[in-house]
């Protein structure tokens, strides 16, 4: 596994307190910093880790704070319906922390105390794994997935495992196990999906950060539609070990946080070479190439930083951005459609200008070929799932070991038919072949083209771009029980193996709701140039702190 350097990240309540003066008359004076209590409600990473370093609050007292919370609103109340389970042995881990804690005055790690909500389609021991369907509710991991161990032994605690779209089939935010996730913004409207619990927990401040998975948009959109920051990183970057699959060519897990420096931090955790079968992080983009053989190689292919955690002092000043105003949703002719289509303009106005004050060039730009990028190639959901299910079944406990046993039961959600596609069929075959060795080639030259500011030729056209930005989606949250407009932004990331960022951009007031309702722009950047990506995100979220806070779940 790769760590970072801990020397850089351990802080001891000496350092506390000797920078905030002499420590040993302590009690008589009044630099020395009280006690900072801990208030989960829109809590960052350094506001737990202030409290924990001046004895404000216990890393115990912090997971009974997120506990009580989830008591209190997800099936009570607002009744979310976010969270499937929870670690039974979380107050026992945070103890043991603390315990350590007690007696070093050292932090575990740079994710000590952290709480950490998993989508429950990724593996973490004492609880199911159970992509939201009854039929795998005893389906309990030998072992944590590697992305979870990761986070484990940078002191993060898995509180609990999120509603999904069962299967990660939708964007509608339902599942046989969890039943309907709802809009923390809105309770009549929907949550965005597949990583819906995920999204509406961590929007409510269930806890720190989230974990989602992304075949073709399952982070990116329940971020968007309830005021998130995600990530979809590049492909192979993150092991995919102890995922249930969809479509592996396409699947990958990634933060979901209210902060995008929580994000950069929760990343820092779980990136890292896996030598497993299972980690899909091979040597080149092609689903055919062989996997990687070295932790020296992965740090290679990856351009491995320091951190992905920008320095205090990052700003946009010098950032160029190229605006994909052909990514904008269609004015259309109904009032409903003109009106979606001022508000999705507005947000990304806001958005330029505030860039742009913040000394960002912006330039309109695009990209060749787009409409075949987005209409000749389709997500690989329905060709890799049957196969990829079945090999994932096979190494668990489940009393179902292949996609047939759990067709034959019966037990899932509609449409699970769906996938039950024949790779002997020359359709098959046919759809198969183009979007796997043709359209990764095709997407990642004319992505590249457009980031590096050249023709398809290579002539340039001008200075580069760091990233490439444009709505999430297109429109905004449906009702409860329907799926929102996405329109096909998010297919961008998937078919080409970049890493895209979706935050928000502006509140704003439609006659779909009478709540304000949220408009994420995305980022879009080089192969493995997460660092930018996260730069851009933490200084822009600076300038425009644009995250609504929920009403439906204020402090307890």
């Amino acid at each position: 596994m790769i760590t970072f350097k801990k020397t850089l990240l351990v802080v001891t309540i000496a350092t506390f307190l000797t920078a905030c003066g002499d420590n040993e008359s302590s009690t008589n004076n009044s630099n020395t910093p009280p006690p900072v209590p801990f208030n989960p409600v829109e809590a960052t990473i350094s506001d737990l880790h202030n409290s924990i370093l001046s004895k404000g609050s216990s890393c115990v007292d912090v997971v009974q704070g997120y506990l009580n919370r989830i008591s209190a609103y997800d099936r009570q109340g607002p009744e979310l319906n976010s969270i499937i389970s929870l670690n039974p042995n979380a107050l026992k881990e945070a103890e043991v922390l603390d315990q350590q804690f007690a007696k070093n005055s050292k932090l575990s790690g740079p994710l000590h105390c952290v709480t950490v909500l998993a989508k429950d389609n990724i593996d973490a021991v004492d609880m199911a794994n159970t992509a939201g369907s009854v039929a795998l509710k005893d389906n309990f991991p030998h072992d944590d997935a590697y992305i979870i161990k990761n986070i484990k032994e940078n002191g993060g605690i898995i509180l609990g495992k999120a509603n999904l779209d069962e299967f990660a089939f939708g964007f509608g935010g339902k599942s046989t196990l969890g039943d309907q996730t709802k809009n923390v913004y809105d309770l009549s409207k929907g949550p965005g999906g597949s990583s819906s619990g995920t999204g509406a927990a961590i929007s409510a401040s269930f806890a720190m950060v989230g974990i989602g998975t992304d075949t073709g948009g399952s982070i990116r959109v329940p971020s968007s539609v309830q005021g998130l920051v995600g990530l979809r990183p590049s492909l192979r970057l993150l092991s995919q070990d102890g995922i249930i699959p969809l479509a592996p060519t396409q699947d990958t897990a990634g933060p979901m946080c209210r902060q995008a420096i929580d994000c950069a931090k929760l990343m820092d955790a779980m990136i890292g070479f896996d030598s497993s079968l299972s980690s899909n992080q091979r040597s080149e983009f092609a689903r055919t190439s062989p996997l990687l053989k070295s932790e020296s190689a992965y740090r290679e292919l990856i351009n491995q930083p320091n951190s992905y955690v920008p320095h205090d002092t990052v700003s946009l000043v010098g950032k160029r951005i190229g605006i994909l105003q052909a990514l904008y949703p269609s004015e259309g002719s109904t009032t409903q459609q003109k009106e979606d289509y001022n508000l999705v303009k507005e947000a990304m106005d806001n958005a330029i200008t505030k860039l742009e004050e913040a000394g960002a060039t912006v330039e309109i730009v695009t990209i060749s070929d787009l409409n075949t990028i987005l209409t000749r190639y389709s997500s690989l959901s329905s060709a890799e799932f049957k196969i990829s299910l079945t090999e994932y079944l096979k190494t668990t406990r489940s009393i179902f070991q292949s996609y047939e046993d759990l067709l034959a039961s019966e037990l899932m959600i509609r449409n699970f038919s769906g996938y039950n596609s024949d790779p002997t069929s020359a359709s098959y075959i046919e759809n198969y072949e183009r979007n796997t060795t043709e359209r990764s080639p095709f997407v990642r030259l004319r992505m590249n083209s457009a980031l590096n500011n050249v023709e398809l030729d290579g002539t340039r056209k001008g200075v580069q771009y760091d990233a490439l930005a444009y709505p999430s989606i297109t429109g905004f949250a449906g009702n409860l029980g329907s799926s929102p407009t996405t329109g096909t932004n998010n297919r961008l990331s998937p078919f080409s193996g970049f890493p895209a960022l979706s935050m928000p951009a502006k509140s704003v007031n439609s006659s779909r709701s009478s709540y304000p309702m949220n408009v994420n722009i995305e980022f879009i950047a080089r192969e493995f140039d997460e660092p930018t990506l996260f730069e851009i995100a933490v200084a822009f979220q600076k300038v425009n702190p644009a995250r609504m806070i929920p009403i439906h779940t204020p402090a307890l």
